[in-house]
């Protein structure tokens, strides 16, 4: 039960307060880059390990190329903005930006939010051997409940996220300085 405690503390304590209202934000000021902007500034200085930081604009700037690619309206905009130096790029601001501008419902737009992270997780776990395929599938069975039952509520604005896993995030900033790494980030 390790993992399933592990990510069910990241959803209520990260997800739930802090990348759930960012996507929502970012879904819904799909069309003003510069709140978007704004938004992704706020990520930044709101996330202090720098491991975080790194993989989400990665992640980010890897989900934004291929929109920009696929020519999603405002995606290739906001890369320029990001090559100029203008913004950052962090996942959960790119998310609602391509997922509002292709769309989606600002209700299935959280639901990916929640399960990107789950799988995300979860696929690190697998890669780690901490769990096996099918204990992976029941965790996540076991956390569709809560995440239902989260997104049923409304989700905060922006400038009251907050993020509070100081366990994860002790152990990230040690691992930025380790010479024994498994991971990029």
């Amino acid at each position: 039960y390790a993992v399933q405690n592990f990510l069910t503390g990241q959803l209520q304590c990260r997800w739930a307060t802090m990348e759930r209202p960012i996507v929502v934000a970012g879904s819904r000021n799909c069309k003003d880059l510069e709140v978007l902007r704004d938004i992704d500034a706020q990520v930044e200085a709101q996330t202090l390990a720098a491991e975080l930081r790194v993989g989400s604009v990665r992640s980010g700037r890897a989900l934004l190329q291929v929109h920009a690619n696929l020519n999603t309206e405002d995606a290739g905009e906001f890369r320029e903005m990001i090559q100029k130096g203008r913004a950052i790029g962090h996942n959960m601001v790119v998310q609602g930006l391509v997922w509002g501008n292709v769309g989606l419902s600002e209700h299935l737009i959280e639901a990916m939010s929640a399960h990107t992270l789950c799988v995300g997780l979860l696929g690190a776990s697998l890669r780690l051997g901490v769990i096996g395929h099918t204990d992976a599938q029941a965790v996540f069975a076991r956390l569709h409940e809560m995440i239902s039952e989260t997104l049923k509520e409304t989700s905060m604005p922006p400038e009251e996220v907050s993020a509070f896993s100081p366990e994860q995030e002790i152990a990230v900033m040690r691992h930025e300085n380790s010479s024994h790494r498994l991971f990029f980030n």
